[in-house]
C-alpha cells in the first residue's frame, strides 16, 4: 500500500513532482530532500549534543500517542498505565539503548502534529519520531536523519462514498493536520488548479482528529500519509483508502539544526537498525495493515 507501491507512486509523480519542484534549502527539492543527512562517518558521533543526552541520563523524544501501530496506548490493554507502544516507539526505544546503554532511559512527550518543530527548536525534546516527512521547507527550521519508511499522500474516505482519489476531492469537505504536508497539498492544489476553489479544507491539531470528523460526517474524506490512513481503516471497518498514493515521501527522524553529532549519531543506528530490527518491528506493527514489505528505503546522504 506504501512500502511495496513505489511503481503506483512513480505513475502519480507528475502531481506530487509539480509540489516537490519547489526549493527551500539552496538548491533542494522535495523530491531529493532524504538525500541531505550527513553520513554517520563524517564527523563526531559523541559532540555536545549526545553529551548533553548522556550527562541527563535519559532521551526525551516527541512521538504521537494516538497513531494506532505508529506511536499509541493500547485501549486493550490489562495494564490502568498502558505503555506507548508501535513502530515509531520502538526505533525511539532503539535510539536509547545505542545512546545510553538502556532502551528504557527514555522520556515519551506527546507532541501534536502541529507543534513538532516548534518543541525540537525550543529544546522541549531532544528529537521528533513521529510519523515526520522530511521536505525542504522543514529542513530550514529542523536537521533530519536518513530516511527510515517510505510513504506517501493518500485519501481516506467511508467505504460508500463516491470519492475515488485525490482527483475527485474538488467541491468535497476534506480534513488535514495542521502544517501537515496534507494540508500543504490540499492549499497548493486549490491554488494550481488541481482542486476547486470550492473544496472546503478542515485544518485540525491531529491526524487522528480527521478521522473522528469523518466518522461524525462533518467531512467527507481525509487526506493524510496512506501509512497512517491504513492504520485508521484498520481501527474503522467503515473507511478505507481510495485511489493510489498520489506523492513519495520519506519519514525521518527530526532533530535541531546545528546538532550535528547527534544527527550522525541517529545515522549510524539507523545502518545496524534497517539490518534486521526494522524487518522485526514492521512484521509486529505494520504488515497487518499495509502488507508485504520491500524492506526500508535506500539511503543515499549528503
Amino acid at each position: 500500500m506504501t512500502q511495496s507501491r513505489e511503481d503506483a507512486a512513480a505513475q502519480t509523480a507528475g502531481r506530487g513532482a509539480g509540489r516537490g519542484d519547489r526549493t527551500a534549502a539552496g538548491d533542494c527539492t522535495d523530491a531529493d530532500a532524504q538525500n541531505r543527512s550527513p553520513a554517520p562517518d563524517s564527523g563526531p558521533r559523541d559532540g555536545p549534543a549526545v553529551r548533553k543526552i548522556v550527562e541527563r541520563g535519559s532521551l526525551v523524544v516527541g512521538v504521537d500517542q494516538n497513531s494506532y501501530r505508529w506511536g499509541y496506548r493500547d485501549p486493550n490493554s490489562e495494564s490502568k498505565t498502558a505503555e506507548l507502544e508501535g513502530f515509531d516507539i520502538d526505533l525511539a526505544h532503539a535510539i536509547a539503548k545505542d545512546i545510553l546503554g538502556d532502551e528504557d532511559k527514555i522520556v515519551f512527550r506527546a507532541v501534536p502534529t502541529s507543534e513538532r518543530i516548534t518543541a525540537i527548536q525550543k529544546g522541549d525534546v531532544d528529537m521528533v519520531v513521529r510519523t515526520m516527512t522530511i521536505n525542504c521547507d522543514r529542513l530550514e527550521q529542523v536537521a533530519f536523519s536518513s530516511p527510515y519508511f517510505r510513504t506517501g499522500q493518500q485519501v481516506l474516505a467511508p467505504k460508500g462514498s463516491d470519492i475515488e482519489g485525490y482527483d475527485s476531492l474538488s467541491g468535497r469537505r476534506v480534513c488535514a493536520a495542521k502544517k501537515s504536508i496534507a494540508e500543504d497539498t490540499l492549499t497548493d492544489g486549490r491554488t494550481d488548479g488541481d482542486l476547486s476553489a470550492s473544496t472546503a479544507v478542515t485544518v485540525v491539531p491531529n491526524q487522528l482528529d480527521c478521522l473522528v470528523r469523518l466518522q461524525l460526517g462533518e467531512v467527507d474524506a481525509v487526506v493524510t500519509d496512506g501509512a497512517l490512513a491504513a492504520s485508521q481503516a484498520a481501527q474503522d471497518p467503515t473507511v478505507t483508502l481510495k485511489g493510489e498514493p498520489f506523492t513519495k515521501e520519506y519519514y525521518g527522524v527530526a532533530m535541531k539544526r546545528g546538532a550535528d553529532d547527534l544527527v550522525r549519531r541517529v545515522n549510524a543506528i539507523l545502518v545496524d537498525y534497517r539490518k534486521s530490527e526494522w524487518q522485526k518491528s514492521y512484521d509486529t506493527w505494520l504488515l497487518g495493515t499495509l502488507g508485504r514489505s520491500d524492506g526500508p528505503p535506500a539511503v543515499t546522504y549528503e
